[in-house]
């Protein structure tokens, strides 16, 4: 074959050499995905998750639905995630338009269209030798290819599928969680390497009673090619790995993650072990093991509030605890900044401070589409913010969430909970508490409301469609702002309430325990 030549493979060697190098001095920027199949859901939601972790656009926009003349094309560009700063964005090539696209939810990772098809990300890497620049598209256009056109999740991930295959996958590898009411997904796709302009991807179905994570890392495992139901791939699957060298039939089927995509590093699998331990802890997963389930049946059936819970976590209780020891300092911090790695890595958690929205989405196919698909949306940490309801349906979000940069401190809703974030860090054992309680009495009442507006809004939709998506527009716009507003009056609450290391004004010292631990103590002399 012309690519297994002594050239071609020279020249593979050299580029992975120098992506690799890229890739050492580059931060390590990483979000975590979780699937929840409708039977393993409290209420028969299919659901999926998203911590944006990194320096992304926090801005949402709605883009509407439109139709288009026939002839029409489609600019497709590179760029316009990253930061607050989407005009970054380069038009890289063009492909026909569809006669009519869905409304979506964008931001830097575009994650639902009106029709309830909803998408987490996490970046997986694999094989440097798969990338290619000069693939027309990155995911997260590649993502706005599939919200505008889908239907479903099936029918998005054939869509991107074919997208990218045709037109060049241009990004890293990367893995969506795809679901719908009824089908939740996973998709993983790497560029077909440095001499072809086209995409290597494969989808595997999540059980319906069951659930799974990716912490950026492939998650993929045996392709069957004798079930459509639950497996899709693109036709290249088999013979990319052979040229490359890394499989024949002689070794089995092809496990996609491994032959693709393989990582071992705590970095990633702690954080499956950790969701699949605190969903299903009946299974006795090793945290140190190097190789979990694809997916799991929970111990018992997963609310939206669970993920919620589970994207906020530090390994509290276990033997990585991040707020314990040392390097949490007197007050518990959990959060771990940026280091140089040559002297190894900081564990890794779920939530991070360094993440610039986070999403848990219910998808429920018993409703229509406008209603069933709920956005629990969070700016900034998971940890420190407050989850508030959006619909699919709905046509505008509040001015605060739609607006803001990184190098502006204004009363934007990202900045509300950065500011909280970044005051909790001085004395985080104490604030978080502060946090915890205001973040638990809005989500309480949002997730008890949840019910009745829900009805309301069904009864309004047999009437007419469009009052009902105007009531719920209102109802959690006026939900989302009142929330914003109470976190800037946390912040000055915080300030006032633990002024110069006091509490109220009271001296509150260091624990005993870290005291001894940093060697405090009266000096004495001989």
């Amino acid at each position: 074959m012309n690519r297994n030549t002594k050239r071609s493979r020279l020249a593979i060697a050299i580029i992975a050499a120098v992506t690799a190098l890229l890739a050492i001095a580059a931060p390590s920027f990483a979000c975590t995905s979780i699937v929840v199949g409708k039977d393993a859901s409290v209420d028969g939601s299919v659901m999926t998750t998203h911590t944006c972790d990194g320096t992304y656009e926090f801005r949402i926009t709605l883009v509407p639905a439109q139709d288009w003349e026939e002839g029409a094309m489609r600019p497709v560009y590179k760029g316009g995630g990253s930061g607050a700063h989407v005009q970054n964005k380069q038009q890289v090539g063009e492909i026909p338009q569809v006669a009519h696209t869905y409304a979506y939810w964008d931001i830097a990772y575009p994650f639902a269209n009106e029709n309830q098809v909803m998408m987490g990300e996490t970046t997986i890497g694999g094989n440097r030798e798969l990338r290619n620049g000069d693939g027309m598209f990155e995911i997260w256009e590649l993502q706005r290819i599939g919200l505008e056109r889908a239907t479903t999740a099936r029918e998005a991930i054939k869509i991107m599928g074919e997208i990218a295959e045709k037109y060049g996958y241009g990004d890293s590898g990367e893995c969506l969680t795809v679901i719908d009411g009824n089908e939740a997904w996973f998709f993983e796709i790497y560029g077909a390497g440095p001499f072809e302009i086209g995409a290597v991807w494969a989808a595997q179905r999540v059980p319906d009673d069951e659930i799974g994570v990716s912490a950026n890392r492939a998650r993929i495992g045996e392709i069957r090619t004798d079930d459509p139901d639950n497996f899709m791939y693109s036709e290249n699957i088999f013979q990319v790995a052979k040229d490359f060298g890394w499989w024949d039939e002689s070794q089995g089927p092809l496990h996609f993650a491994k032959v693709y995509g393989w990582k071992d590093s705590v970095y990633n699998t702690r954080r499956e072990w950790r969701v699949l331990d605190l969903l299903a802890p009946s299974l006795g997963l090793d945290p140190w093991a190097v190789d979990y389930p694809f997916s799991v049946k929970p111990d018992k059936k997963v609310s939206a509030a669970d993920l919620m819970a589970i994207k906020r976590d530090h390994y509290e209780g276990t033997e990585f605890d991040l707020t314990k020891g040392l390097a949490a300092g007197p007050f518990g911090n959990p959060n771990r900044y940026a280091t140089p790695a040559r002297l190894g890595e900081w564990e890794r958690a779920i939530s991070m401070f360094r993440c610039s929205y986070v999403v848990v989405m219910q998808a429920r196919g018993w409703m229509p589409a406008e209603i069933g698909g709920v956005i629990w949306f969070g700016e900034d940490a998971p940890h420190s913010t407050c989850y508030v309801p959006f619909y699919c349906g709905q046509d505008s979000v509040p001015e605060s969430f739609a607006r803001g940069s990184r190098a502006v401190l204004d009363d934007c809703a990202w900045w509300a909970f950065n500011y909280v974030s970044n005051i909790a860090d001085l004395k985080y054992s104490y604030m978080i508490e502060d946090i915890k309680a205001l973040y638990t009495k809005f989500e309480t009442e949002a997730l008890a409301m949840q019910p009745a507006v829900e009805q309301a809004a069904l009864d309004l939709y047999k009437v007419d469609p469009d009052l009902a998506m105007a009531f719920l527009t209102n109802y959690t716009n006026a939900h989302a702002q009142k929330v914003v507003d109470a976190w800037w009056k946390l912040a000055d609450d915080l300030m006032v309430k633990y002024q110069d290391g006091y509490v109220d004004l009271k001296t509150v010292g260091y624990p005993d325990e870290w005291l001894m631990d940093v060697g405090f103590g009266f000096i004495t002399r001989d």
